[in-house]
């Protein structure tokens, strides 16, 4: 459950920066590669901050 949440908020974030960059300021891609580089982090590390806030707030794997 926890690793389907985490793609589907990775996933929202990262559509909502590219729309926001469209339709506001270009400077939204910003949010967009940090997205992707605690992606690629989360990846290697095997540690996940989203991952972490989840199970704080009760969030089961």
């Amino acid at each position: 459950m926890k690793n389907r949440l985490i793609r589907a908020i990775a996933g929202t974030f990262v559509l909502i920066s590219v729309v926001l960059a469209v339709k506001v300021n270009i400077n939204w891609l910003w949010f967009t590669a940090f997205v992707g580089a605690n992606l690629l982090q989360s990846s290697i590390t095997k540690w996940c901050l989203m991952e972490t806030i989840l199970g704080k707030l009760g969030v089961k794997d």
